[in-house]
Protein backbone atom coordinates (compact mmCIF):
# COMPACT_ATOMS: atom_id res chain seq x y z
CA UNK A 1 0.00 0.00 0.00
CA UNK A 2 1.19 3.58 -1.04
CA UNK A 3 1.56 5.80 1.71
CA UNK A 4 -0.14 9.52 0.55
CA UNK A 5 -1.72 10.68 -2.00
CA UNK A 6 -1.44 13.80 -3.59
CA UNK A 7 -4.16 15.64 -5.54
CA UNK A 8 -3.69 19.59 -5.79
CA UNK A 9 -1.41 20.25 -3.05
CA UNK A 10 -3.73 18.56 -0.61
CA UNK A 11 -2.32 14.87 0.81
CA UNK A 12 -5.12 12.04 1.75
CA UNK A 13 -3.98 8.91 3.06
CA UNK A 14 -3.91 5.87 0.80
CA UNK A 15 -6.18 4.33 3.65
CA UNK A 16 -9.34 7.02 3.58
CA UNK A 17 -9.34 6.77 -0.57
CA UNK A 18 -9.30 2.62 -0.51
CA UNK A 19 -12.08 3.06 2.35
CA UNK A 20 -14.12 5.08 0.09
CA UNK A 21 -13.52 2.84 -2.64
CA UNK A 22 -14.32 -0.43 -0.38
CA UNK A 23 -17.48 1.19 0.56
CA UNK A 24 -18.62 1.71 -2.96
CA UNK A 25 -17.87 -1.88 -3.61
CA UNK A 26 -19.67 -3.17 -0.95
CA UNK A 27 -22.61 -0.89 -1.39
CA UNK A 28 -22.63 -2.76 -5.31
CA UNK A 29 -22.02 -6.18 -3.38
CA UNK A 30 -24.99 -5.60 -0.83
CA UNK A 31 -27.08 -4.48 -3.81
CA UNK A 32 -26.38 -7.85 -5.46
CA UNK A 33 -27.03 -10.00 -2.68
CA UNK A 34 -30.30 -8.27 -1.97
CA UNK A 35 -31.49 -8.56 -5.49
CA UNK A 36 -31.03 -12.11 -5.66
CA UNK A 37 -32.86 -12.51 -1.89
CA UNK A 38 -29.69 -13.90 -0.67
CA UNK A 39 -30.71 -12.17 2.87
CA UNK A 40 -33.15 -13.68 3.47
CA UNK A 41 -31.04 -16.47 4.99
CA UNK A 42 -29.07 -13.98 7.15
CA UNK A 43 -29.43 -13.35 11.01
CA UNK A 44 -28.11 -10.02 11.11
CA UNK A 45 -27.67 -8.24 8.30
CA UNK A 46 -24.84 -5.81 9.45
CA UNK A 47 -22.20 -7.85 10.43
CA UNK A 48 -22.52 -9.43 7.48
CA UNK A 49 -21.96 -5.74 5.63
CA UNK A 50 -19.18 -5.29 7.74
CA UNK A 51 -17.43 -8.27 6.89
CA UNK A 52 -17.68 -7.87 3.18
CA UNK A 53 -16.19 -4.05 3.67
CA UNK A 54 -13.49 -5.84 5.82
CA UNK A 55 -13.00 -7.98 3.13
CA UNK A 56 -13.30 -6.03 0.48
CA UNK A 57 -10.62 -3.62 1.95
CA UNK A 58 -8.22 -5.64 3.05
CA UNK A 59 -8.12 -7.25 -0.61
CA UNK A 60 -7.80 -3.35 -2.03
CA UNK A 61 -5.01 -2.96 0.56
CA UNK A 62 -3.22 -6.27 -0.73
CA UNK A 63 -3.19 -4.70 -4.48
CA UNK A 64 -2.30 -1.59 -3.86
CA UNK A 65 1.16 -2.88 -2.04
CA UNK A 66 4.22 -2.74 -4.27
CA UNK A 67 5.62 -6.15 -5.22
CA UNK A 68 8.16 -7.45 -2.24
CA UNK A 69 6.54 -5.69 0.54
CA UNK A 70 4.82 -7.55 3.59
CA UNK A 71 3.22 -10.80 3.88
Amino acid sequence: MIGDLDFGGVYFPALLLLSIVALALTGLCTWLINSVGGYRLIVYRPIVDLAIFVLILGLLVLATMPKGAGA
